[in-house]
C-alpha cells in the first residue's frame, strides 16, 4: 500500500512537472513567432512599440524575440548591434517576478498584444518570461560564441533526440529561410547559439506536444498528436536538464557548417 502511494505520488508530480514545462515551452514558442505557433493571421505593418531607430520593419517587429533577443537581454545582449538592433531593453529583470505584472505589460499601450492574441496565450508568454528564461551568459561567451558544455555528453543527447530528423551530422535539413542559402544545425549553432538554445529548450513554433508526453502515449510527435519526420521541432525542456541542454548545444557547434 505504501509503495503504491509513493508510485502514485511520483507519477502525479512527474505529470505536473511535465505539464508545467509544456506551458513554459509553448510560451517560448509564442515569444519566438506567435502567429505560427497559434495559427493566427500574420500581422501587418510595424509594431507600434518598435523603436524608430530599429533595423527591422513589418511583421518581424511583432515577434517578442526581435526586440528582446534570443538571449532575453535586448540591447544589452547579442542584439546590441547588427541587423537586429532595436535599442529596446531585455526581459531578464522579470525572471522570477510576478506573472500578473507581465500580463499587464503585454497589454499596455507599448505592446498591445491583447489586440492580436487571447488572454490564454498571453498568460503562457507571461509564465515563460517569469519562469522559462535561462541565464545564457552563464554558458555562452558573448564575444566568441563558444558554449561551456560537455561535448562528449552532448553527442549522446544529439544521437538520442535529434539525429532522427537532422541526421548524425546535422545536415538532413536546410534550416535557411532563404531558399538560395544553406544552413545546417552546425552552422546555426555556431552563428547564433542563443537562438539554438532557445529552440532546444522550447521547440520551434508549430510544435504543440512535448516529446515526453508523446512517448508516454506511444506516439511519434506532431501538432495533431503524432511525431513525424520533418514536423516542427519539439521542446527538450522536460527531456533534458539545463546542463544537458547546454551539453547538447556545445556538441551542435562541432557539427559540419557546410
Amino acid at each position: 500500500m505504501i509503495i503504491r502511494t509513493i508510485v502514485l505520488l511520483l507519477t502525479t508530480l512527474s505529470f505536473q512537472y511535465t505539464f508545467a514545462n509544456d506551458e513554459l515551452a509553448e510560451g517560448g514558442r509564442i515569444y519566438d513567432k506567435w502567429w505560427a505557433e497559434l495559427e493566427l493571421k500574420k500581422p501587418q505593418g510595424t509594431h507600434v512599440g518598435y523603436s524608430p531607430g530599429g533595423k527591422k520593419s513589418g511583421a518581424d517587429t511583432w515577434r517578442c524575440k526581435e526586440c528582446h533577443g534570443w538571449d532575453y537581454r535586448g540591447k544589452e545582449g547579442a542584439y546590441s548591434k547588427g541587423s537586429h538592433y532595436s535599442g529596446i531593453t531585455g526581459i531578464r529583470k522579470y525572471a522570477g517576478g510576478d506573472v500578473k505584472e507581465v500580463m499587464k505589460i503585454l497589454k499596455n499601450k507599448h505592446h498591445q498584444f491583447d489586440t492580436v492574441m487571447f488572454d490564454g496565450a498571453l498568460m503562457l508568454v507571461a509564465k515563460f518570461v517569469v519562469n522559462g528564461q535561462v541565464d545564457m551568459q552563464k554558458y555562452i561567451d558573448d564575444k566568441n560564441k563558444q558554449v561551456n558544455g560537455n561535448i562528449r555528453r552532448g553527442k549522446k543527447h544529439f544521437e538520442n533526440n535529434c539525429a532522427r530528423c537532422h541526421s548524425d551530422d546535422g545536415r538532413a535539413m536546410n534550416l535557411a529561410h532563404d531558399a538560395d542559402k544553406v544552413e545546417y544545425v552546425g552552422s546555426v549553432a555556431a552563428k547564433n547559439p542563443w537562438e539554438t538554445l532557445h529552440k532546444i529548450r522550447n521547440g520551434h513554433p508549430g510544435s504543440r506536444m512535448s516529446m515526453h508526453r508523446g512517448r508516454r502515449m506511444g506516439m511519434m510527435h506532431n501538432r495533431y498528436g503524432g511525431w513525424e519526420m520533418n514536423e516542427a521541432m519539439p521542446a527538450m525542456l522536460s527531456e533534458l536538464s539545463e546542463q544537458e541542454q547546454i551539453d547538447l548545444l556545445a556538441y551542435t557547434q562541432t557539427l559540419p557548417k557546410k
